[in-house]
């Protein structure tokens, strides 16, 4: 099993624990890596991400760790960087590049939050068309890479969230289809390295990781990589279900 993970988050943003309990936990899983991901500042929403003085805390705080159990656990310091994230972002171990929002006239209108937001969304911008909002969050998507610096693509396609039951995007639509090959070709020019993520499974949202299965299959037939990522908001979601899809990897 895979016992390396580096999209956790904490109490600094929206996560539940504190690192040090997080650092326990994975030492006795027997993980070999623990890498943390904070949400990085975003200055028009506050609601879930690292405040400013927030963010420094907790760049000590891993420091102290890392020294800490540097017997036991091999921990990095990295940082989830949304793509309209302003902050620098350099000094972090690794960075993970995703994207959260549309902006749309202006309006930064989260797509992983509740179902009614981006139904109202689609309702308001895209005459109804749930499809339609989709293949704008693609194309926008197709930018993270230039624009976060990303070592890591984060839930690539994290606009399905709630399609397992609300089934009101169609991922077999050309449009939609055309606009993940486009995104992910222009991603690959900067960054190769995406993410499995377990997240959604195990909070109930999905039973299957992103990206879809043939997402995964555009971007092994171009020559893409692929981590697998928890994205644990909890210490118990650790390496959630790492077992059941690190053939994927292969």
């Amino acid at each position: 099993m895979v016992l390396k993970d580096l999209h956790v988050h904490t109490n600094y943003c929206d996560g539940k624990d504190k690192p040090e309990d997080i650092v326990l936990a994975a030492i006795d899983m027997g993980m070999k890596t623990l890498g943390f991901s904070g949400h990085g500042y975003t200055y028009f929403d506050e609601s879930y991400c690292m405040s400013k003085e927030g963010t420094e805390e907790y760049k000590k705080e891993i420091a102290s760790l890392k020294e800490k159990y540097s017997d036991q656990i091999e921990i990095l310091c990295g940082v989830e960087r949304d793509m309209y994230t302003t902050e620098d972002t350099s000094s972090f171990d690794y960075v993970i590049g995703s994207l959260h929002y549309i902006l749309v006239d202006g309006e930064y209108i989260p797509v992983d939050w509740k179902y009614e937001i981006i139904k109202d969304a689609a309702d308001k911008y895209f005459g109804g068309d749930m499809t339609a909002l989709a293949v704008y969050y693609l194309d926008a998507v197709s930018e993270v890479a230039e624009r976060t610096k990303c070592t890591i693509v984060g839930h690539f396609d994290l606009i399905t969230k709630f399609n397992e039951n609300e089934q009101t995007i169609d991922v077999t639509n050309p449009r939609y289809i055309s606009a993940y090959k486009k995104a992910i070709d222009r991603i690959m020019e900067s960054c190769k390295l995406f993410e499995i993520n377990t997240g959604a499974i195990s909070r109930g949202y999905r039973s299957s990781p992103y990206p879809s299965p043939e997402i995964i299959e555009y971007i092994k037939n171009k020559g893409g990589e692929f981590i697998l990522s928890s994205d644990a908001h909890t210490k118990e979601g650790l390496c959630y279900a790492f077992d059941k899809y690190e053939s994927l990897l292969l």
